[in-house]
């Protein structure tokens, strides 16, 4: 047996929407446990401040600009990091978010969604998850071996409110995780794994007006979102760390089509 089955020194991991905070931060954790880094994103400044980063603390990183639902930029940037390391060990799908039109506030009714807004909303979640796996399985493929992590959320185990879109979305990233094990394990072999995690309320650029106001102080959106948290506070990002370094190791070999809820017990909850 492999002494220390958490090790995953020198595993080359690409990181969709790698810029973000959760993504920065659990890129930066991996990168501090000798894993390679590939940061996937648009915003190419804070790709590069990332890498900068992670570099001066004596880690490997690369960014790549990437557009997630861009087959064609997709396949050039991963055949750039076949270039460079020579595979693909992990690829790690945390590009998403949502958008205005896609979310029913307190005001409105499902009859004032924008049903355009919510196609984006779909495209950018669940094609921005299943198009990245096609193309970088094909190198997966050829290298007999390769670990997927998938974002769902909350939203998808637990129908919230307002959240039309972005919830609708992550359900089906969910449903497509336990699809794709199946598909995974069958068609290509044990050495090939698709497991996803389900965040809880943490704080991101996406919700932080929804949460926070001008002040600091909780919204009420929030105080709800706590008080139905028995930790009753949101989740810190470095706290997902623990369960991506878990799924995405040997530890979890025998782990396939599961949903890691890091929730500080809000799915578990009631009255």
């Amino acid at each position: 047996m492999k002494q220390n089955l958490f090790d995953i020194q020198g595993l080359v991991v690409a990181i969709t929407g790698g810029t973000g905070v959760l993504g920065s931060t659990i890129a930066t954790y991996l990168a501090g446990q000798g894993a390679r880094i590939v940061i996937l994103a648009r915003n190419k400044a804070k790709g590069d401040a990332l890498v900068d980063n992670i570099c001066r603390d004596g880690g490997e990183a690369m960014f790549l600009a990437c557009d997630v639902t861009d087959a064609d930029a997709l396949r050039s940037v991963r055949d750039a990091i076949i270039a460079r390391y020579g595979r693909i060990d992990v690829l790690l799908n945390g590009a998403g978010g949502n958008m205005a039109g896609a979310v029913i506030p307190p005001d409105k009714t499902c009859l004032d969604l924008d049903l355009d807004a919510m196609r984006k909303v779909v495209d950018l979640n669940l094609f921005g998850t299943v198009l990245p796996t096609q193309i970088f399985l094909e190198a997966m493929h050829k290298q007999g071996k390769g670990v997927f992590v998938n974002f769902s959320s909350e939203s998808a185990l637990r129908p919230l409110t307002r959240v039309a879109g972005y919830g609708v979305a992550k359900a089906a990233v969910t449903n497509y995780t336990k699809h794709m094990a199946n598909e995974l394990a069958i068609k290509f072999g044990e050495n090939f794994r698709m497991n996803a995690i389900a965040p809880g309320f943490f704080l991101t650029e996406q919700n932080r007006n929804l949460m926070l106001q001008p002040d600091g102080s909780y919204t009420d959106r929030a105080k709800s979102v706590i008080a139905h948290t028995p930790f009753g506070r949101f989740g810190r990002a470095e706290e997902l760390c623990g369960t991506i370094h878990y799924l995405i190791s040997d530890a979890s070999r025998f782990v396939t089509g599961a949903v890691m809820v890091v929730d500080g017990g809000f799915d578990s909850f009631s009255i």
